[in-house]
């Protein structure tokens, strides 16, 4: 057994020198290509590649505070802490409310206590964490009634379907991550759509203004990319992500080590035609990568079925997720530290999705309000991640459901 073998946590699409070299043909050479492939995919007004999805969604913002006077956005309790930056960049205030007990949904009742008797808030972000579609009918009245604008975070799901409807058309606006590991990728971007014909002109104005030319962060984002489709893969991921890992472990920031501190003075800059038309090569196999997510999603699904302490988030029956991975809460803090710790030199691709509740993040602690995040401060202490990684074989699923099934009889 090669030590150093790493299956990546997530199922982010594997890149190879083929699709390299179809990104310079003139067929596909074209400035506005995975613009139109979002567009057509999607079937929405208006869709501009970004260089991150956190870029996108401050274009977003931007956006907003010229649409409205109102001066306050509402994030969800657990998502990610580039969210509440973007936000705050835009000059935003940030309100946090909290999510179910055990789901990435709103508590619908605290959304309106919130929403009630005020007069400042513009938007909502909903969010489809770990490619579940969000409930989005649990939070319609309340959107209705206040009158919010509504941002989907679709970072994690391009391609998922809310009761046949594809995220990302749900609400307003959206964004969408394109990052590494993200599924299709740039190795870091995003894209900003609006669903709203009147906005698209604004959308298009605002990515324009914002996102100009740097030819040392595209250059170096072309190197990283390159890079991606070199190292993504088993044999060689241990080196890019487990060794920082264990290099920011030993340093004591456990934020570093977890991908998760982050600045407010994020990157904002156009992105080069090659690296959208690396982007327009792959989006052809979309559907295909879903696909097989999805299918090795439901041999862990079933796989877990019926084991004590421990319950897998999965989609409505209506719904279609597109599960870049598998989100498993146990039922105790303790049970959770447990398996991450059997899971540690597995190279099976064990992670967790966010380390703390929004609130909790000390360097977001100046604008992010310290509300009552109880239900996501439970989720981020009882959830890991099994990843569907396309590298992911049957001998290793095979692996993960005997660990977990080990670890759920011993427990009890």
């Amino acid at each position: 057994m090669n030590i150093f073998r790493e299956i990546p946590p997530t199922a982010g699409f594997p890149l190879h020198a083929k699709d390299f070299l179809s990104a310079f043909t003139a067929k596909v050479r074209q400035d506005d290509c995975l613009e139109k492939d979002f567009k057509n995919y999607l079937d929405v007004p208006s869709a501009h590649i970004t260089c991150s999805g956190t870029a996108a969604l401050y274009i977003i913002a931007k956006t907003l505070k010229e649409i409205s006077l109102k001066r306050t956005i509402i994030i969800p309790s657990f998502i990610c802490p580039l969210v509440p930056l973007a936000v705050k960049r835009a000059g935003f205030d940030v309100e946090v409310c909290d999510i179910e007990k055990d789901s990435f949904n709103f508590n619908s009742d605290e959304l309106e206590a919130i929403c009630s008797g005020r007069d400042d808030i513009a938007a909502v972000i909903i969010n489809h964490l770990a490619g579940i579609p969000f409930d989005f009918d649990s939070i319609k009245d309340v959107v209705k009634k206040h009158g919010l604008f509504v941002i989907e975070d679709c970072a994690q799901a391009l391609g998922a379907l809310y009761k046949g409807r594809k995220v990302g058309t749900l609400g307003d606006f959206s964004f969408f991550s394109l990052a590494a590991g993200k599924g299709l990728t740039l190795y870091e971007g995003g894209a900003v759509l609006t669903n709203r014909m009147e906005y698209a002109t604004a959308i298009e104005d605002k990515t324009k203004q914002l996102l100009q030319g740097n030819i040392i962060n595209e250059s170096m984002r072309v190197l990283q990319l390159i890079g991606y489709g070199a190292f993504y893969r088993p044999e060689l991921f241990w080196f890019v992500f487990r060794l920082p890992e264990m290099f920011w472990d030993l340093q004591g920031k456990k934020l570093r080590a977890a991908r998760e501190y982050f600045t407010i003075d994020f990157p904002l800059h156009s992105v080069s035609r090659f690296r959208k038309s690396v982007g327009h090569v792959t989006f052809s196999s979309l559907n295909d990568q879903i696909d097989r997510q999805r299918a090795k999603a439901s041999d862990i699904i079933e796989g877990l079925k019926g084991l004590k302490g421990i319950r897998v988030l999965t989609e409505a029956p209506h719904d279609r997720a597109t599960y870049p991975y598998v989100a498993v809460l146990f039922d105790e803090q303790a049970k959770q530290k447990r398996a991450l710790e059997m899971f540690k030199n597995s190279g099976l691709g064990i992670s967790r999705i966010y380390a703390l509740a929004v609130s909790d993040y000390d360097y977001l602690s100046d604008f992010v309000p310290d509300r009552n995040c109880s239900n996501a401060r439970s989720v981020a202490d009882r959830a890991i991640t099994l990843s569907t990684s396309f590298f992911l074989d049957q001998n290793e699923i095979d692996k993960i459901v005997q660990t977990m099934s080990h670890l759920s009889s011993s427990l009890f």
